[in-house]
């Protein structure tokens, strides 16, 4: 098997066990790791996260904030139950757990280089301007809904747009033609004058629909369509519980095509001096 062929397979594994909680903060349990990392033995990966805790409080943080603890039950057969330690680890707490395992384990070598890569890139994000933010999101969706057409269309949809519709309806309360008319734009113009927030709240509705279908098996246009209804309700709850506004009343805001440009003529700008 080639790298690329195991770094890719890694990539989705890592992304395949990252939980998402109810403020939107993704996270990822030790437990869930530890095989993703060569490991098949707590007592030794728990040698391993003892280390990142220890570089975690020398570099000056909370491990409270990176590395909470979790109590949880699980199954030891025969009917019966026992409580065992675990972590609830944010990016940054994988990638210090990363960086003290055995570097001799291709799965370790590989995760230093992906959590290393993926913090870098929320580094980056953080820093960018509203516009670039903008583009930045707009891109994923695009490039994200074709994904989740393919995935829809393998599952039994034909009518597309009402597949669309019932994502919409679930996140926004309301089908699509209902919020043009609200946030009075053209036709086909919603993702286009979405804020960064709003271009954020659909990704996420995009992707976990990607993913449940494609972890559930869906079958058949009218569950296809009922299972993109259900992420988008739920990504709406989330938002209503934490106290966010509703996407329908967030503001429009330039066309994307501006902001493109815009950018198009700074970048000739710069490379003509």
């Amino acid at each position: 098997m080639s790298k690329e062929i195991v770094v890719d397979s890694l990539n989705k594994d890592f992304e395949n066990i990252k939980k998402i909680d109810e403020n939107d903060v993704e996270y990822w349990e030790a437990r869930e790791l530890m095989p993703l990392l060569g490991y098949d033995k707590w007592e030794n990966f728990k040698k391993v996260i003892d280390k990142a805790l220890e570089t975690c409080i020398n570099s000056g943080q909370n491990i409270k904030n990176h590395f909470p603890e979790l109590r949880k039950m699980v199954s030891i057969g025969s009917n019966t139950v026992r409580e065992v330690i675990d972590w609830r680890l944010d990016r940054y707490a994988c990638y210090l757990i990363a960086q003290n395992g055995d570097s001799k384990k291709q799965e370790i070598a590989l995760a230093q280089t992906y959590f290393a890569i993926q913090t870098r890139k929320q580094e980056i994000f953080e820093q960018l301007s509203d516009a670039d933010k903008r583009l930045l999101i707009r891109g994923e969706v695009s490039d994200h809904n074709k994904k989740l057409f393919k995935t829809a269309k393998k599952a039994g949809v034909s009518n597309f747009g009402l597949f669309n519709d019932y994502g919409y309806k679930g996140l926004y309360g309301m089908p699509l033609s209902e919020i043009e008319n609200k946030k009075k734009i053209k036709k086909g113009e919603l993702l286009d004058r979405a804020g960064s927030t709003e271009l954020a709240a659909n990704l996420f509705r995009i992707t976990q629909t990607d993913d449940k279908i494609n972890k559930e098996r869906v079958k058949g246009e009218e569950l296809a369509n009922a299972t993109h209804f259900e992420v988008g309700r739920k990504v709406r709850n989330t938002i209503e519980d934490i106290g966010g506004t509703m996407p329908e009343e967030l503001p429009v805001e330039k066309h994307i095509r501006e902001l493109k440009n815009k950018k198009k003529r700074l970048l000739k700008g710069k490379n003509e001096k």
